[in-house]
């Protein structure tokens, strides 16, 4: 729920479902979690008073989280894993195949990632992951690939994953990000999946098993390789440097931010003796 503008990070990737097709959203919470579901639910005495008021805009904006998609939500009763996140997912999923999105991943709205890998899996079937080329030093934080060659340039086929693993021990510097097109079969496989690393339930090593299972059994796992623009939330630096990008690139907003930054930029650099004569 952290705000990215005027907006919280939730409702950028509910957005990019919407957009790549997907109007049924799933919610997986945990406790105090209530102010997601009220995020995206009518805010009727507000909108009255907005409407009392004749302010149309403000009143579109309320109305818009409200409006996106279908929501449910279920609650994940302890934090298992996201693997048991997903699994939390299966009656309301049914046999259908299925998009996972992480909500603290944000993917860019001008970089269609999540219809790339909808369109993968019609093609190839199996369940299809985003995956991004990191330095060797940051493999050991994600889940990372062994991956093989397809006929597409962005397209390849995983024939194992490694959870988080040491840098000399990783089967490439290709990741995992938070965006998943999963198979329904992954959630026999989720069921049977015992705790791995941090004693929890991980989704990697489900689709590992996923990745040596015949295609006429759901089995098959894709790599999309994603070259765009992603935003981790869930790192405080990242965060920041997030908010401040799409403030710098909001047409509203830009014009009287962007000479600010610049100003408070200098005026930083100049009290801490940067930037003086002599300097390039």
């Amino acid at each position: 729920m952290l705000p990215v503008v005027d907006k919280p990070a939730i409702q950028y990737v509910v957005e990019e479902a919407v957009d790549a097709g997907l109007s049924d959203v799933l919610m997986i919470t945990g406790r105090s979690k209530r102010s997601i579901e009220d995020h995206f639910d009518r805010a009727y005495e507000l909108e009255e008073a907005l409407n009392a008021k004749g302010d149309s805009e403000r009143l579109a904006a309320i109305r818009e989280s409200a409006d996106l998609a279908t929501m449910h939500y279920v609650r994940q009763g302890e934090p298992r894993g996201l693997g048991h996140a997903v699994h939390c997912a299966r009656q309301h999923v049914g046999d259908e195949p299925f998009a996972v999105l992480l909500g603290d991943d944000m993917i860019d709205a001008r970089d269609k990632l999540l219809h790339r890998m909808i369109e993968v899996r019609g093609q190839y079937g199996g369940s299809v992951v985003a995956l991004m080329e990191v330095e060797p030093d940051q493999v050991s934080a994600y889940g990372c690939a062994a991956i093989e060659a397809t006929g597409e340039d962005d397209v390849v086929r995983i024939s194992d994953l490694v959870e988080k693993p040491a840098p000399e021990e990783a089967p490439s510097n290709w990741i995992i990000i938070g965006r998943y097109v999963c198979d329904p079969a992954v959630f026999d496989v989720l069921e049977k999946t015992p705790p791995g690393r941090g004693g929890e339930i991980q989704l990697t090593d489900a689709l590992r098993t996923l990745a040596d299972m015949p295609s006429e059994n759901g089995g098959g796992v894709y790599g999309v390789k994603f070259r765009g623009r992603r935003y981790d939330t869930g790192n405080k630096l990242e965060y920041l440097r997030t908010v401040v990008q799409f403030a710098a690139e909001r047409p509203d907003l830009a014009p009287e931010f962007i000479p600010w930054l610049r100003e408070f930029v200098q005026a930083h650099d100049a009290a801490d003796g940067v930037g003086g004569p002599g300097d390039a």
